[in-house]
């Protein structure tokens, strides 16, 4: 690549765009005013394009100098993302899975202690977030998805489906737990963004309650509601599973009803699985399948 602006007046030239001025700029990186004015004028030189129209004291953008730094500020960002991608990018030795928050509290990590007595060289890490994580470009090794499938450029296997089941913590109104779908729906319920009430009030032939008093768009925060003893909350079955078994949590009804998104095993499309990869997708399938035979009992 050939006639590429040095990156120091590429910066420079964005900064004086963006702020309005020289001065401002050279705050912003730490410079002289001199050494930006330098960089300015060495740009408009290599260019032979007029950035800046001199005004007096002040610096306004030609036609030509704002269409450039709306394409420089871009490609600055890029740059900027380009490196956070590469530095996020796990080492030979390490495994990153991308997940969500509950996902991973809930059913992942408890169950990672089996991972690592199999395989305890790896460095576990997991990258949690609410939002649909872009895992095309290897910043993961691995993600665990909900939804439909059929995301680009991604390997996509079925771990399994979920159901929601009503639950409640045994402390709740003094241990005097409701049992009918009747008693259930007059409580007071807690309703996450992602597990309408409606669904279990048609298969348990109740009206859906008038009004929910609390919501969430987060399974844990619902979770630590229902733990504390603030309400009923219907939540997927993969999250409290295992605080049923404990007893930290109790299953009000037997009506349950079918979760939309199951979770799937996803990678960046490859022609080869690293290490990592093969192992991890091994274990998850393995664990998957005994989660679910339990809960079939």
């Amino acid at each position: 690549m050939t006639n590429i602006p040095s990156l120091t007046a590429l910066r420079c030239f964005e900064a004086v765009a963006r702020l309005g001025g020289v001065t401002q700029a050279a705050r912003e990186l730490h410079v002289t005013h001199s050494a930006v004015s330098q960089q300015i004028r060495m740009l408009e030189e290599a260019m032979s394009v007029e950035l800046f129209a001199r005004e007096a004291r002040n610096l306004r953008l030609t036609e030509a100098g704002r269409l450039y730094a709306l394409e420089i500020r871009s490609a600055l960002r890029d740059i900027v993302n380009a490196t956070r991608v590469v530095q996020a990018r796990p080492d030979d030795g390490e495994l990153l899975i991308a997940t969500l928050p509950s996902f991973a509290l809930h059913w992942l990590v408890p169950r990672l202690h089996g991972f690592r007595a199999k395989h305890p060289h790896y460095r576990i890490r997991l990258q949690t977030s609410l939002e649909l994580q872009d895992l095309r470009h290897g910043v993961a090794d691995v993600g665990v998805r909900m939804g439909q499938g059929h995301w680009p450029g991604l390997v996509q296997k079925k771990l399994f489906k979920d159901e929601l089941v009503v639950v409640a913590a045994p402390h709740l109104c003094g241990g005097r737990l409701p049992r009918t779908a009747k008693e259930i729906v007059a409580s007071t319920l807690i309703h996450g963004t992602d597990a309408p009430w409606s669904d279990w009030c048609y298969a348990a032939n109740v009206h859906e309650p008038a009004t929910i008093e609390f919501s969430a768009n987060d399974s844990n925060i619902i979770l630590g509601c229902v733990l504390s003893g603030r309400g009923i909350a219907l939540e997927r079955r993969s999250l409290v599973a295992d605080a049923i078994a404990r007893g930290e949590l109790v299953q009000l009804s037997e009506v349950c009803v079918p979760y939309p998104y199951p979770y799937w095993l996803v990678w960046p499309q490859r022609d080869v699985l690293s290490q990592q990869q093969i192992h991890f997708t091994e274990w998850i399938e393995a664990e998957a399948q005994r989660y679910l035979e339990s809960v079939r009992r």
